[in-house]
């Protein structure tokens, strides 16, 4: 039996795209490589960071090529739909799928666009901390909130006990949008409104949590608990047995896990395993590289 073909892989953040070889015999992750990528930039700018990340792998024609993104996407078609949501919103409407293809060195066979929250929960199932998990649920927290509901490794994407397409972040808590409560803005928005200095990172508002700060640690307690809140009745439908919390924001861990399972426990009864990423810079590639494989 023939070993299973390595698949290069994309995965884009809200930031930064991540470039690396994903091999299926062990799910093992070389020649990693990190670029930032400008939420702001042009769609010419961002195609061109894309292949130039792409191009590092040094991909022969002919590659199946496996790509991690956030939404709003069109995951079939290749095509972005940014428009409103304050990131790559110079790319909406744009097929992206035929400008990276033709932008790459080595023109790619196919390009198979999943998202990226999937992505995160797949990797985790594969190798992480949802591995074992018979319908684990993954959240992912950063610019906004991500979301995937996997029973057995394989993404929910609709019926009854998912929210509408499976997306936490177009839920709503008190008539305003969830991310208006949960997302780095809201955290750092917060923070300022309860009277802390504007213009710090939410990497900074954390450390003075830690350092005993009442009000940092205030506007983390009360966007974790608007989650709980909102995810709770959810996890319940989905009858999770595993949450999965990664994200940049997921590295304050320690003070996310509390407000957290506070929110839920005003809707269920709070038991649901919670546990951060164990693979998070890993995950997203051998999630994306995980459909090729099985293609």
């Amino acid at each position: 039996m023939s070993r299973p073909v390595p698949v290069p892989v994309l995965e884009v953040g809200g930031t930064h795209v991540t470039a690396g070889w994903v091999s299926p015999d062990g799910w093992q992750v070389s020649a990693m490589s990190r670029r930032d990528l400008p939420a702001g930039g042009t769609a010419e700018q961002l195609i061109e960071i894309l292949a130039a990340a792409g191009a590092s792998l040094a991909a022969g024609p002919g590659a199946a090529w496996g790509i991690a993104v956030p939404g709003p996407f069109d995951y079939a078609r290749g095509v972005a739909h940014y428009a409103g949501v304050g990131k790559f919103e110079a790319l909406a409407g744009v097929d992206v799928g035929a400008a990276l293809a033709g932008a790459l060195p080595q023109r790619p066979a196919s390009l198979c666009f999943s998202n990226d929250a999937s992505a995160f929960a797949v990797g985790e199932w594969l190798l992480g901390a949802a591995r074992g998990a018979t319908r684990c649920v993954a959240v992912t927290l950063g610019t906004g909130v991500g979301s995937a509901f996997l029973d057995n490794g394989i993404s929910v994407c609709d019926g009854p006990s998912v929210p509408p397409q499976a997306e936490v972040h177009l839920l709503s808590h008190a008539g305003r949008p969830l991310e208006d409560w949960v997302s780095s803005r809201a955290i750092r928005a917060g923070y300022v409104r309860a009277g802390g200095s504007p213009g710090l990172e939410v990497v900074e508002i954390a450390g003075l949590a830690r350092a005993g700060d009442a009000i940092a640690g205030a506007a983390f307690d009360a966007a974790f608990r608007v989650l709980g809140e909102v995810l709770g009745p959810w996890l319940e439908r989905f009858e999770a047995d595993r949450v999965v919390v990664g994200g940049s924001i997921s590295r304050s861990f320690d003070l996310i896990e509390a407000p957290l399972r506070a929110g839920l426990s005003t809707v269920s009864d709070g038991s649901f395993p919670i546990v951060p990423a164990a693979v998070a810079e890993l995950g997203p590639l051998v999630g994306a590289a995980h459909p090729v494989s099985i293609a």
